[in-house]
């Protein structure tokens, strides 16, 4: 098995980290990764402003690049929702099914395709898990507080597996961080109502370490943490998924 990494335009810029470790993790799963040096961005900030048509050739772009690969994975749920959902809008040749199909988010792929059940690592912390809306409405990753109230899905089930976490029991364990790629620019006042809101949710509940599959929403929330000066540490699930600890 091949597996193309692809890693998102924000998380290149801002956090490299995530990238080392979602690398490294794979790697020690045995996995053959490879990058694919002339990739670039999925065409979802485009989309996401009205400029679909836009994307089009970003679209054709990313299939170029990763359609030789066995799957294509990334550290983060919107863009693995948008490669599989958006790339609809150009035409249907195999090769653009073959990646629409075979794209996965980290901890999708980790569960559904290697079957994974647990992690040998350990994390001595009181950890926040934060639930993206593509991840969890789109990918389906986990279930919906309106339907159940207990928190359930693929990275919770993996976290339960770490040695020595605790895992935080939020008030309201699915609520939307407000990021929403664009909308934090276009609505920036409720998107930072939003972000203060789920980190008053962690603050009661003793969160040290929040965690998501998503680095956008992440990177929003601490945002408002290190405004705040709050001591909450922010982390991909990436990271405390390949034993990283808080000071790396």
């Amino acid at each position: 098995m091949t597996v193309g990494l692809f890693i998102p335009c924000y998380i290149d810029q801002f956090f490299p980290q995530v990238a080392i470790a979602t690398l490294q993790l794979l790697e020690k799963l045995g996995i053959n990764v490879e990058y694919p040096i002339r990739q670039t961005c999925c065409g979802q900030p485009m989309a996401n402003s009205g400029f679909e048509q836009s994307s089009i050739s970003v679209y054709q772009l990313f299939v170029k690049n990763f359609s030789r690969y066995d799957y294509v994975v990334t550290p983060t749920g919107s863009c693995a929702y948008h490669v599989r959902k958006h790339f609809n809008k150009i035409d249907q040749t195999p090769e653009v099914v073959k990646v629409r199909n075979s794209t996965f988010e980290l901890v999708n792929f980790l569960t559904d395709v290697l079957n994974k059940t647990e992690v040998a690592v350990s994390f001595p912390h009181q950890v926040g898990f934060h639930q993206s809306c593509h991840g969890q409405r789109g990918l389906g990753l986990s279930n919906a507080s309106e339907i159940t109230p207990d928190q359930d899905g693929q990275a919770i089930r993996l976290l339960r597996t770490i040695k020595d976490i605790k895992l935080t029991q939020l008030t309201r364990t699915d609520e939307c961080c407000g990021f929403g790629g664009t909308f934090c620019v276009s609505e920036e006042a409720v998107s930072a109502r939003m972000g203060i809101d789920r980190i008053a949710d962690h603050v009661r509940n003793k969160t040290e370490v929040l965690t998501g599959g998503d680095m956008s929403c992440l990177m929003h929330l601490d945002g408002i943490i290190k405004r705040q000066r709050l001591p909450i540490k922010v982390m991909h699930i990436a990271e405390i998924l390949n034993g990283n600890n808080i000071y790396e």
